[in-house]
């Protein structure tokens, strides 16, 4: 008992969810089924999470965070919903010289500045249709927002095949191929404003049981552009697959004590045609478009209630 009550004193301290950096590239989307199951009525499952962040003095920042998840099972088919937003705001101290002589002279001739770190959200809805013990169909759409990362709303869709390769009382592992569709809205006056991608989309996903109440679960999700995309930033034509995006993500969960566990995460995004970044209070000189970073990545630590 007390093994599992100091991890809980530990994650309490360290706050519900704990976020480090930002995400511009598309989320993953790597959501899968689990083959057929041999029930006989319908399971439902629920679980929300949510986080603050807070500091002040030195360091002025704060970060709320929050999730939900729904989800359906019977003998052939999976429904399954999921909920994400984070927003943050972060305040620094900036220089502002106003007698012009190049020295800081004074407390009235430092400023802060305060702006939005952290705006993401997205809803994501997944439907499986289980053909055989090893054999699905999946079709899910999005919808998603991220506006520090250039990205006022982007989404799509994604159909495609399933199956499962390996599965032991330890080990899942799990092949994905399909199609997916992907939309971009940017803010500001970016030409062109918005972007259409059709890609060929590759999943790896393997499920690892370490002990009765603890968990690994890592996939790997491939985006290849199969279309010409005339993107912001770019000034030739954008060619089929070299707008490749790479989705990593690897979770380790834990149950605390009974519907109460424990999460930690780590998430890694490439997106080789990246968005252009958001406009800035100086807007930019004609013809220069700066982007987003490639990279992204982000880990979390959060506690989850599991209701059903």
């Amino acid at each position: 008992m007390r093994d599992r009550i100091r991890p809980l004193c530990w994650a309490m301290v360290l706050g519900t969810q704990l976020s480090i950096g930002m995400a511009h590239a598309q989320d993953p989307k790597f959501v899968y089924g689990t083959p057929a199951p041999d029930i006989e009525k319908a399971v439902w499952k629920a679980s929300a999470q949510a986080g603050l962040i807070l500091a002040t003095g030195n360091a002025n920042n704060l970060t709320l965070s929050g999730g939900a998840a729904l989800s359906r099972v019977d003998s052939r088919n999976k429904i399954a919903l999921d909920v994400n937003a984070a927003y943050g705001r972060a305040t620094n101290y900036i220089a502002n010289d106003k007698n012009g002589d190049q020295l800081l002279s004074g407390p009235d001739e430092i400023d802060t500045s305060t702006q939005t770190n952290s705006k993401m959200w997205n809803v994501k809805l997944r439907y499986d249709r289980f053909f055989s013990k090893n054999n699905l169909g999946y079709l899910s759409v999005l919808i998603a927002g991220n506006e520090p990362a250039g990205k006022l709303v982007y989404g799509g869709a994604q159909v495609g095949y399933s199956r499962q390769l390996i599965k032991t009382e330890r080990h899942e592992l799990l092949a994905e191929l399909g199609y997916d569709f992907t939309f971009e809205l940017y803010p500001g006056a970016t030409t062109p404003d918005r972007l259409m991608i059709h890609s060929l989309r590759v999943f790896l996903g393997h499920h690892l049981t370490l002990s009765k109440d603890t968990a690994l679960v890592t996939g790997i999700e491939g985006l290849f552009n199969m279309n010409p995309e005339s993107a912001p930033g770019f000034d030739t034509e954008v060619s089929p697959f070299q707008d490749t995006r790479i989705n990593f993500k690897t979770a380790l969960s834990t149950t605390l004590y009974k519907n109460l566990s424990f999460r930690f995460s780590f998430t890694a995004r490439f997106d080789n045609v990246p968005a252009p970044r958001p406009p800035l209070p100086i807007p930019y000189a004609a013809g220069f478009t700066p982007l987003a970073e490639k990279l992204d990545t982000m880990s979390e630590a959060a506690l989850v209630v599991n209701f059903l």
